[in-house]
């Protein structure tokens, strides 16, 4: 009796640490560790449209999470963004980028993502900051994350984004 006690005690105590406490505790991570791919589009108020393709890296040290996204634009354009979010709680991260002005706050309630943050669209002399608003629904076979994005300067929207993750 004892020494099936103990068994089934080693076995919980090797399969407790592979499950997360929560899928909230872990779905940034879990989801965009190692290669992710994605498609996408921007449109804008003015007529701009722009579609694209992002490969996406990601690794884990201690609470930083680093996720680099290398872009390929319909017309040939490349660009390189790179997020740092470090995990502050159970359920929430702060987060940066190269053209993030300050840091963002990043949610995650369940299976949705939500933050929000400003970006100068002009590193030069001139700023040019808009705001993004966005919202990652991942899904529940943990295979796609549809991510929605409304892009506002001052009072007003002025563009829509939207990327379809895929593991």
């Amino acid at each position: 009796m004892m020494k099936r006690i103990l068994f089934s005690l080693a076995v919980l105590g090797l399969l407790l640490p592979t499950l997360p406490a929560s899928a909230a505790d872990t779905v940034m991570e879990t989801f965009f560790r190692g290669k992710t791919t994605a498609v996408g589009s921007f449109s804008a108020i003015n007529g701009v449209s722009r579609k694209f393709d992002v490969v996406l890296t990601g690794r884990t040290r201690g609470k930083i999470f680093t996720l680099r996204e290398d872009f390929v634009y319909a017309d040939g354009e490349r660009d390189r963004k790179t997020w740092r979010f470090v995990r502050t709680g159970p359920n929430t991260y702060t987060g940066t980028r190269e053209d993030v002005v300050g840091e963002t706050t990043v949610r995650v309630d369940g299976n949705t993502v939500r933050f929000n943050y400003l970006v100068d669209l002009d590193p030069g002399q001139g700023r040019n900051i808009v705001h993004f608003f966005d919202k990652l629904v991942f899904s529940k076979d943990g295979k796609t994350v549809a991510n929605t994005a409304s892009v506002w300067k001052y009072v007003f929207p002025v563009a829509r984004v939207k990327v379809d993750f895929k593991r």
